[in-house]
């Protein structure tokens, strides 16, 4: 999930940063409001975390901004501020939720968690009986938890939003683990065989290409000289 974490003291953005990297999360940093509103120009986050005293342009500008743009990102205000006006006038700006300053990141991450469950109740990803929730990072095959590693988890995460779909090796390396295109190596391979074996799909399933037998496909599959598919197109 990408998160933009807008902070302005560096020692408290960092260690939030970490720690939602830590999750499993994308993180884009800023320090200042311009660099906030460069950040959402550039890129729409899945969820912004806001402080309101921030240089150049304050908080409730980002805020503003990005609500400006869409009403389907969460926005949690990190504030030292208690004044009541203060959260109104943020409430009625479309703010989603408050944290006041000093917190635990415990705290942090299940405000977090609870507004991506209430604000993005699509972030369930299905195929069959395989299950992806993006919120928890959980993934569970015909009812039963199915333990991932965080690449093979961003892997099989993006093979799920992109179901139905042909993707390339190159796509892979390049969104997955941010190699270069022409990077020589075989690590997708790898880890499909990885995550074909986690899933139960069988040794025997690693290669099969689509139609080449009457048996059930793998729920990853192959396709020769492309790359790799899940499903059918939602």
């Amino acid at each position: 999930m990408r998160l933009l974490i807008a902070e302005d003291d560096r020692a408290l953005g960092n260690f939030l940063a970490r720690g939602m990297e830590q999750e499993g999360h994308e993180v884009t940093m800023a320090t200042d409001g311009e660099m906030a509103i460069e950040a959402v120009e550039s890129e729409l986050p899945e969820m912004a975390m806001l402080d309101l005293n921030l240089p150049q342009r304050d908080g409730t500008e980002v805020l503003e901004f990005l609500r400006s743009l869409t009403d389907d990102v969460p926005i949690l205000i990190l504030t030292a501020r208690h004044e009541q006006e203060t959260r109104l006038r943020c409430l009625e700006m479309g703010a989603d939720d408050f944290l006041q300053k000093p917190f635990s990141f415990a705290e942090l991450r299940a405000r977090c968690r609870a507004l991506m469950r209430r604000r993005s109740p699509g972030l369930v990803l299905r195929q069959g009986d395989l299950e992806l929730k993006r919120v928890e990072r959980s993934v569970t095959r015909k009812g039963k938890p199915v333990p991932l590693t965080t690449r093979e988890y961003a892997l099989l995460e993006y093979l799920m939003m992109h179901r139905g779909r042909p993707v390339s090796r190159a796509t892979l390396l390049r969104e997955v683990w941010n190699f270069s295109e022409t990077t020589g190596t075989n690590v997708v391979d790898v880890y499909i065989n990885y995550l074909r074996r986690k899933l139960q799909d069988g040794p025997a399933a690693d290669d099969r290409d689509i139609g080449e037998t009457s048996a059930p496909p793998p729920i990853i599959q192959t396709l020769r000289g492309i790359g790799y598919t899940i499903g059918q197109r939602p």
